[in-house]
């Protein structure tokens, strides 16, 4: 996905920084999903957006700080100059991330965690509003608007999976690269050196430990427990660089 074209787009009919904060989060969601990071602010913040750029259509301007639900549900029944697949659709939508983002947006029990699927549905519905706005909004001309539209619905790949018993990356990967990608997708949790273990059990356990020696002397990861590790700020980062990088040569 070109983000930048996207941004590009989207500025084309809303102020550069509700673009911009659009296109953030999006990629955001895309990269949670990929990666199965769960727990992450950005489909909130992607509703806030939505929002915001919903009242600059309506009215040329819009509230720093918006109140989502009371404007989501005035939309739908007042007069307004929006398109209907904006004032109708689009706010439905929103409301409905923004219900999931806020009620479920928790650490669940049990077999089967609803936090995965919630996250895909929340990248789907985001795509979704993405592609109206574009539609609505860009300016583009028509094989453009389409040509950008088709991107922004490109499937989700994967680069996690849960495979029950541990948690793999699909990418083949140098070890330092896969346990960045894995510890991404624990964020913010602790990630506890058995996991990753499990995770790179096609690895020797000398490769796997001179691994994370060589993540913790960068300042990548930092050790916190027995047998415990974060991310840094620096190695989330780097690892949020390096799911994109991998996304992009999946296209």
């Amino acid at each position: 996905m070109d983000y930048g074209r996207l941004f590009d787009a989207l500025r084309g009919g809303l102020p550069e920084e509700l673009a911009r904060d659009l296109v953030e989060n999006f990629a955001t969601m895309a990269y949670d999903a990929a990666t199965g990071t769960l727990g992450r602010a950005a489909p909130g913040k992607f509703v806030e957006t939505v929002v915001q750029a919903l009242q600059y259509l309506e009215n040329g301007k819009f509230d720093p700080e918006a109140k989502v639900d009371e404007y989501l549900r005035g939309l739908e029944s007042r007069l307004s100059p929006l398109d209907d697949g904006l004032r109708l659709c689009t706010a439905r939508i929103a409301r409905a991330m923004y219900t999931l983002r806020n009620k479920r947006g928790i650490a669940h029990k049990g077999a089967l965690d609803p936090s995965r699927y919630d996250l895909r549905f929340l990248y789907a519905a985001s795509q979704w509003i993405l592609s109206e706005l574009i539609r609505l909004t860009a300016g583009l001309p028509l094989e453009q608007a389409c040509r950008l539209v088709d991107e922004v619905n490109l499937p989700l790949r994967d680069l996690v999976q849960d495979v029950g018993s541990r948690r793999i990356v699909l990418e083949d990967l140098p070890a330092d690269e896969e346990i960045l990608i894995l510890m991404h997708s624990w964020h913010p949790n602790v990630t506890r050196t058995k996991d990753i273990l499990a995770a790179l059990h096609r690895c020797a356990r000398s490769t796997v430990f001179n691994a994370l020696k060589r993540l913790e002397q960068r300042k990548f990861v930092e050790k916190v427990g027995r047998g415990e590790w974060v991310l840094t700020y620096r190695g989330l980062n780097e690892a949020a660089s390096l799911v994109k990088r991998c996304l992009e040569r999946q296209e």
